[in-house]
């Protein structure tokens, strides 16, 4: 069983969702982010979601775009984003790490060598926001030759039928974006994602995650309560750069602390409400 069946698996056995962080690698530079990485875990990550950096992240609002930028002005490339998830290997075989970004640096980095060397380097699931379904199947097949799932999306505009072609191939989990637009931006009625929910568990058994709109522990609480697992980004990135002109240490230390705080509002949705 992979990582990531295996850690939802338990989950569900446990009655709570993940709680799924997002931070993009070398934000603000290759030496922090790597300490943030390795002490999500310990802060309540159960999947880690690792943005790769590019240039031109048009799926993602001003937060994450302005990590990226900080990202590859301190260095960061596809090559020190997979020596990142190496050395976390290194302290940490369990928590399941998902690459997601975008598709022009795994085209130029080449697809089969991508898919590869993040095995090789330990990643479990890819998410690459402008590869559509129809489009994927060059980095699917290598990426599923090696073990690693691609982890599709699924959006308040998908109709049955569409639904029914992203299934075929999906692999990990389902992210479900529950608002129209960019990240971090707003937040969904509740109603809208539980109908959404239904929807999607009525058709398959993957889980499914929800991310887009998630900033405070009440609201993660309330998707939690629902959904398979909640990711948050925003936020996150956001306490980073609130944080920009303190030592690294304490950088770290709010970042964790947020996290922590997010996590116990995951975890503990389910067993409040009942």
């Amino acid at each position: 069983m992979s990582r990531l069946a295996g850690t939802f698996a338990r989950l569900r056995k446990d009655g709570r969702a993940a709680f799924v962080p997002f931070i993009t690698a070398g934000d603000p530079d290759m030496e922090t982010s790597l300490a943030i990485l390795e002490k999500l875990p310990g802060a309540g990550a159960d999947v880690i979601e690792l943005g790769m950096p590019f240039s031109d992240p048009m799926a993602d609002g001003p937060a994450v775009q302005a990590s990226s930028m900080r990202a590859l002005r301190a260095g960061a490339s596809m090559v020190r984003v997979l020596e990142m998830v190496k050395t976390f290997r290194k302290s940490d075989t369990v928590t399941p790490l998902v690459l997601m970004g975008y598709y022009n640096p795994i085209h130029a980095y080449g697809t089969a060598r991508f898919a590869r060397d993040a095995a090789a380097a330990g990643v479990d699931g890819l998410i690459v926001v402008d590869l559509p379904v129809e489009e994927d199947e060059v980095l699917r097949v290598p990426a599923q030759a090696q073990g690693v799932d691609l982890i599709r999306f699924v959006t308040p505009t998908t109709g049955d039928a569409r639904l029914s072609r992203i299934l075929d191939g999906a692999g990990g989990y389902l992210y479900y974006v529950s608002v129209a637009g960019v990240t971090g931006t707003k937040s969904a009625p509740e109603d809208t994602v539980r109908a959404a929910l239904a929807r999607v568990r009525a058709a398959t058994d993957l889980p499914c995650t929800v991310g887009f709109g998630i900033r405070t522990p009440a609201q993660a609480a309330s998707i939690a309560a629902m959904a398979d697992g909640v990711v948050v980004g925003s936020v996150i990135v956001s306490r980073i750069a609130e944080n920009l002109d303190r030592p690294r240490a304490a950088t770290v230390a709010a970042v964790l602390e947020l996290a922590q705080t997010l996590a116990a509002s995951t975890h503990g949705a389910r067993h409040a409400k009942t």
